[in-house]
């Protein structure tokens, strides 16, 4: 398993100190330098150390009172250091999309990965074969939604030679026009029967994914989940699921409406196995300040907590052509914009290091490697002050950086945070 630690530190990663070219990471962090007079260049992305670790106990202890397992979505930081914060935070496992991300989390470790897509790629079927051989306790499971898909596993996983037969789950699709899954419970029943006609997989549960229901609101989505475990029980019922794998698997839960999730889940019935609810939120691990500051069901149960949005984008003011314009040296290359615009939230004083709310202050546009902020009147700002930004959608933050310092409160820089996208 790499040790991230000794990675050398050198013009590969954005923002850091050119001072320390050579060090280590282990020895950057050892010295623990200041993310605002240590050296750093701008632009440079921050990570709160202490909302990072707020989030991480907040999900852990919100699955625990819910009686939910969970699997969070990887796909959202490609971290392996949070992904062992997760695992410590008592996470099942990692959730991937791709073989690729998959591959990331096997060299670092990971034991248990969710595959939320069907795997039809023979070459990395070969590769999971190999994998699934070589170590008894790793465990692996991905959806399977169609008969094609299913024949195409079947004639990879044959040619590969693999002894243990890969775990998969039949995905219910969400919904007309959603995206992935099988559209009707008998189509459905069609995979599952696909499945049990070969001796190279093995149904263990039924999953899905609730943003995809179409207008979801709280009405549509719970009906939607409801479906999902009405499938799961008639396929219990009629002897589908592999009773050697030991638990049947019914996992749905993006970051949006986990809480139907939970309501949901708590209604499964007895089955013949125990159920492994499972969860797949990612986004928690950041939150953000736009799209999941505004879906996150927190905001509709607030009496069981609230997510700290944990990135922080700082950029330097390099022109102030007008009263009414400035430009900083952030732009698409540094700062997620596929949902909303970077948010300015304060500002630092390249006079007097002194922090100040950024009122009167908004980017309105990103270019390549600029962010156009307009200045209302009487906005203090001028060339040289440094704009913190707020994020919206982690997943387009974090791809940006590949290596994000992990920044406490009075600005002392505790980690350095590896990407791998």
């Amino acid at each position: 398993m790499p040790d991230l630690a000794h990675e050398v530190v050198d013009h590969r990663f954005k923002a850091l100190p050119p001072d320390a070219e050579g060090l280590t990471v282990g020895e950057l962090a050892a010295q623990r330098r200041n993310l605002f007079t240590g050296g750093f260049t701008t632009p440079v992305l921050a990570l709160s150390a202490e909302s990072v670790e707020h989030n991480l106990r907040l999900l852990e202890r919100y699955a625990e009172r819910h009686g939910l397992a969970f699997a969070p979505h990887g796909k959202t930081s490609m971290a392996p250091q949070l992904f062992d914060r997760q695992l410590a935070h008592g996470a099942w496992g990692i959730t991937a999309a791709v073989p690729h991300q998959a591959r990331v989390y096997r060299a670092h470790g990971v034991g248990r990965i969710f595959l939320a897509n069907e795997l039809v790629d023979p070459v990395a079927l070969r590769w999971l074969a190999a994998e699934l051989d070589a170590d008894p306790g790793f465990r692996f499971v991905c959806y399977v939604d169609s008969v094609r898909g299913v024949e195409l596993m079947d004639e990879a996983l044959t040619a590969a030679g693999a002894r243990r037969p890969v775990d998969v789950v039949v995905e219910l699709g969400a919904g007309d026009g959603a995206r992935t899954g099988a559209r009707t419970e008998a189509d459905c029943t069609a995979v599952a029967d696909a499945v049990a006609a070969t001796r190279t997989l093995r149904l263990v549960g039924v999953a899905g994914y609730e943003g995809e229901v179409p207008r979801a609101d709280g009405e549509r989505v719970r009906a939607w989940l409801r479906r999902l475990v009405a499938l799961a029980a008639d396929f219990d019922k009629a002897g589908r699921f592999a009773p050697e794998a030991g638990e049947i698997v019914v996992s749905a839960g993006g970051s949006a409406w986990f809480d139907a999730v939970a309501e949901v889940f708590a209604e499964i019935p007895d089955l013949s196995l125990p159920v492994l609810k499972l969860l797949r939120s990612g986004a928690y691990v950041s939150h953000d300040d736009g799209h999941y500051r505004t879906l996150t069901p927190f905001n509709r149960v607030p009496e069981e907590g609230a997510l700290e949005p944990a990135f922080r984008l700082w950029a330097q003011v390099v022109s102030r052509p007008t009263s009414e314009q400035a430009f900083a040296n952030a732009g698409k290359r540094d700062a997620a914009h596929d949902l909303h615009l970077p948010e300015a939230q304060v500002v630092r004083d390249a006079r007097t290091g002194e922090v100040r709310p950024a009122d009167g202050v908004t980017v309105t546009g990103l270019s390549d490697q600029h962010a156009w902020l307009r200045t209302e009147e009487g906005a203090d700002l001028e060339v040289g002050d440094w704009v913190g930004m707020g994020l919206s959608h982690p997943c387009t933050s974090f791809d940006k950086w590949q290596l994000i310092p992990l920044v406490e409160a009075d600005g002392t820089v505790v980690d350095y945070i590896r990407t791998f996208f």
